[in-house]
C-alpha cells in the first residue's frame, strides 16, 4: 500500500512530465499545500524551496568577502601557520604570495600534521603541500559549482571579480546550507548560548537573542516595544534585508551579519563604539 508522501511525488512527477506546471510558482503552491495537509515535514520544505533557489543563486549571494577571508602567507613558517589554524578554526585555507590577488594555491590544514609527525629534517615548503586553486567567476550560479565541487572532489573555490582579482572564497558547505539550512561545526556555539564573547572586544550574538536579554548582558536599554529580536532591530536599522558582510552602526554597537540567506538574518558579529564613533554613527543616521 502507497504512502500519502510517495502519492504526493508521484503526483508531481506526472504534473512535471505533462508539463501541467509552467511556472516554479505553481511548484511551490503545490509544495506548500503538501506541507499544510502534512505530507511534507517543515525541514522536508526547506530543503525542496533551498534546491529550488539554489539554480537561481549566484556565488557573489553567498560567497565569503575578501575583506574577511582567513589567507596564509607563502612563506609563513609551520609555526605561524600552526597559529593562523587554532585561531581560526578553518581547515583550508587561500595561499597568496605578494597580495591577496597573488593566490597560489589552497592549503589543508591536516597537511601539518604530516610535517609535524615526521623527523622535520627537510625545511618546509608550502609549494610542495599546497593544493592548485579552483578560480570561478562571481556570476556563476550555485547549482553548477555544486556540480563542479562533486565531480573534482574539491571543497573549496577561489572567487575572482572582472579584473582576475580575488573577490572572496566559497565552500561547497555555504553552497550545501542553502539547502539544508544551517551546518554548525565543533567551533560554532550551542543555540542555547545566544551571547558569546570573542577576541578583541567582539561578539558572536544570535539575531533571535531577544532584546531584554541582550539589554540584560550589556547592560543597555534598546527598545523592546517594535521588535522582540535583536536581528529584527538590525533589519529595521538597515531599512532591508542585509546580505553577509553587510555592517550598520547604531546604538552604541557596530553590528555585522555573520549568516543570513533571502529569508532571514541568523547570526551577528557586534563590538561596542567608543564614543566618538557612537557621536558619528548617530550624525549619519539622522542625516
Amino acid at each position: 500500500m502507497s504512502s500519502p508522501t510517495l502519492n504526493w511525488f508521484n503526483r508531481v512527477k506526472q504534473a512535471l512530465l505533462s508539463k501541467e506546471l509552467k511556472t516554479k510558482q505553481e511548484l511551490l503552491g503545490l509544495i506548500r499545500d503538501a506541507q499544510q495537509r502534512e505530507i511534507l515535514t517543515p525541514d522536508t520544505l526547506q530543503m525542496i524551496e533551498g534546491s529550488l533557489q539554489v539554480s537561481e543563486m549566484h556565488v557573489r549571494d553567498i560567497m565569503i568577502p575578501r575583506a574577511q577571508a582567513v589567507a596564509l602567507d607563502v612563506n609563513d613558517s609551520p609555526d605561524d601557520l600552526v597559529k593562523i589554524v587554532v585561531e581560526s578554526g578553518h581547515s583550508r585555507f587561500p595561499v597568496v604570495g605578494e597580495n591577496r590577488d597573488d593566490v597560489q594555491g589552497i592549503f589543508l590544514a591536516k597537511d601539518l600534521l604530516d610535517y609535524y609527525a615526521t623527523d622535520q629534517q627537510e625545511p618546509f615548503n608550502m609549494r610542495e603541500v599546497m593544493r592548485s586553486g579552483i578560480f570561478i567567476p562571481e556570476s556563476k550560479r550555485l547549482n553548477v559549482l555544486l556540480r563542479e565541487f562533486r565531480t573534482s572532489r574539491n571543497h573549496m573555490a577561489i572567487v575572482i571579480d572582472e579584473y582576475g582579482g580575488m573577490a572572496g572564497l566559497v565552500t561547497i558547505e555555504d553552497v550545501i546550507e542553502q539547502i539544508v539550512g544551517d551546518i554548525d561545526d565543533e567551533h560554532d556555539f550551542e543555540d542555547e548560548v545566544y551571547i558569546n564573547p570573542r577576541d578583541n572586544g567582539y561578539y558572536l550574538v544570535w539575531a533571535l537573542t531577544p532584546i531584554d536579554d541582550f539589554n540584560l548582558y550589556f547592560d543597555v536599554d534598546l527598545d523592546e516595544d517594535e521588535m522582540d529580536t535583536v536581528g529584527g532591530l538590525v533589519i529595521k536599522a538597515f531599512g532591508h534585508l542585509p546580505k553577509r558582510s553587510e555592517s550598520v552602526d547604531f546604538a552604541g554597537f557596530h553590528f555585522e551579519v555573520m549568516r543570513a540567506n533571502n529569508r532571514r538574518i541568523h547570526l551577528l558579529r557586534i563590538k561596542r563604539l567608543a564614543d566618538d564613533e557612537t557621536q558619528t554613527a548617530e550624525s549619519d543616521n539622522n542625516m
